[in-house]
């Protein structure tokens, strides 16, 4: 998908929030962001393969997290737990985990909106029930 089209889908999808659609979506280099409430998602469009990347945050860590945390939220998904279509993925250069989700082809702007709600609705459930569950039993108890 082109630069204009992933733009497209994700001004559409900020006007079906209720965001001024001129003001937002991605920026010339392919990045752009929005927060819905409590969540916040983010899109990114790569260039050389055509991808729409759309991740929604799940915890952003203030240092490394501890080893095995990112493991533990690797093994929820493995589990089964509902992730909204997405998949986890930690981005070690700004320390955040996230629910992410990948388009190489255009979607509708209906189906786009429907899939990035569902993804921004599970990272709400992980980044809350998920999050402690993990921490639960990865982090020792004092």
């Amino acid at each position: 998908m082109t630069l204009e089209e992933a733009q497209r889908l994700v001004q559409s999808f900020i006007r079906g929030h209720g965001g001024d659609a001129q003001a937002s979506g991605l920026n010339a280099k392919g990045f752009g962001g929005a927060a819905l409430g409590d969540a916040q998602v983010y899109f990114e469009h790569v260039k050389d393969s055509g991808a729409l990347k759309c991740s929604a945050l799940i915890y952003r860590f203030r240092d490394a997290p501890r080893p095995g945390v990112i493991d533990g939220f690797r093994d929820e998904e493995k589990k089964g737990t509902d992730t909204g279509g997405g998949k986890v993925d930690y981005e070690t250069e700004n320390k955040s985990l996230f629910l992410s989700r990948t388009y190489g082809v255009v979607p509708s702007e209906q189906q786009f909106k429907e899939d990035v709600d569902r993804l921004v609705e599970a990272s709400l459930v992980w980044g809350d029930e998920v999050f402690n569950r993990v921490a639960d039993r990865v982090i020792p108890a004092k």
